[in-house]
């Protein structure tokens, strides 16, 4: 139990290190307004949940496909953030009449 205690400090601290400042998921936020949704809906980006590797690549995906992302590390810190493999699943959007059909 010794053991285990300093590692689980360890890795708060390292988690809290690594999340971005409000400032930069602030500017994440806009890139994806102005960078994601002239292609996407919101709600195709927002029902993922990815690892910030597999972020990366879909923004560098997209990049290849045409998109320009001025303030890449932004969007990544926002997606990741938000939307990550760490993230609950939100669940399935429903309609008036609860069918799930619009």
């Amino acid at each position: 139990m010794r053991k285990l205690v300093p590692m689980i400090l360890a890795a708060l601290l390292a988690a809290a290190l690594w999340s971005a400042d409000q400032a930069t998921l602030d500017r994440g936020k806009k890139e994806e307004q102005q960078s994601c949704t002239p292609c996407h809906s919101l709600r195709l980006i927002h029902s993922q949940r990815l690892s910030r590797a597999t972020w990366g690549k879909e923004i560098d995906k997209m990049a290849g496909w045409g998109t320009v992302v001025p303030d890449r590390d932004a969007l990544l810190e926002y997606l990741v953030a938000n939307y990550g493999d760490d993230k609950p699943v939100p669940p399935p959007a429903m309609s008036e009449d609860g069918t799930g059909k619009k």
